[in-house]
């Protein structure tokens, strides 16, 4: 297990990031929430502080623990705090050249010896390592969501990641309870390639006339014991998250099976993004 206490600088407020920042505060680590945007801080911290209050009410653990676990984590609206940083783990929207331009960003920032890690959900490491002089401690820490709640952690190596770097993220993310699997650089890498293509078809399911989404979801729920049915968390997940993802395995690939439902991309171009946007497959309260 790495020794002592970790700064960890996230990158990224938004559901991702601010979980992320709430397991590694929650373990003991300091923490430095990083987002453009202070309104995102905020919205994120108050979202820990939230279910960090839902989790002493489950008996998780004490009051106590829930307000130190808060007390460790510092915002910033700008990434010039993650030259103390032992680890970086940039959360950000899944799109390549804001991750590519983040990278070239921390690759100057950081200190030398920290290790650089995303949470990319499909977007090759290899690639994103080699916007950086320091290819070797790049890698994929893919977090689910939701992070406080979730278990896996799906590692990823690229091209260049060296063991020294692979063995501490595995050790780290035991470390924070949760459980790591090692695969390799590929599109969507394991979770993602085998998700996204059966949200994808529930979605042309829709499109087509076969069911409605919540027959759909049901059959899911009832028939294959899914806890949730594919459109329901398509919406969860965000279907703009969805359609990036969706883009990412039919570039990367090249197979006709990876192509986006139409109806997925007329979804998004409405803005209806799921939950976040108050509409996807299903309407939602505003929040």
């Amino acid at each position: 297990m790495p020794e002592g206490t970790q700064n960890v600088s996230v990158v990224g407020a938004g559901q991702m990031g601010n979980g992320i920042a709430h397991v590694f505060a929650v373990a003991g680590h300091h923490v430095t929430m990083i987002d453009v945007s202070a309104d995102a801080l905020n919205r994120g911290r108050d979202t820990i502080a939230k279910n960090l209050e839902r989790q002493v009410k489950k008996a998780a653990f004490a009051a106590e623990a829930a307000e130190q676990a808060l007390s460790r984590i510092a915002t910033s609206v700008t990434m010039d705090v993650v030259g103390s940083a032992n680890i970086v783990i940039e959360a950000a929207t899944e799109r390549r050249d804001l991750k590519f331009r983040i990278f070239e960003d921390l690759d100057r920032l950081a200190a030398p010896g920290a290790i650089l890690a995303t949470n990319t959900s499909s977007i090759s490491i290899t690639e994103i390592a080699a916007r950086t002089r320091r290819p070797e401690q790049v890698i994929g820490m893919h977090f689910m969501n939701p992070v406080p709640v979730m278990q896996l952690v799906e590692v990823i190596r690229g091209l260049a990641t060296n063991d020294a770097t692979a063995q501490h993220v595995m050790e780290l993310s035991r470390a924070i309870g949760k459980t790591p699997v090692e695969v390799n650089d590929y599109p969507g890498f394991v979770a993602n390639r085998i998700l996204m293509p059966m949200i994808n078809e529930a979605i042309y399911c829709v499109m087509e006339g076969v069911g409605t989404p919540e027959a759909i979801d049901t059959i899911m729920k009832l028939g294959m014991n899914h806890p949730m049915g594919p459109l329901t968390l398509a919406d969860f997940i965000g279907l703009d998250t969805c359609l990036a993802i969706m883009e990412v395995l039919h570039d990367g690939l090249g197979d006709t099976k990876y192509r986006p439902c139409p109806l997925l991309r007329k979804y998004v171009a409405a803005g209806w993004f799921g939950k976040k946007s108050g509409r996807g497959f299903y309407e939602y309260a505003a929040r």
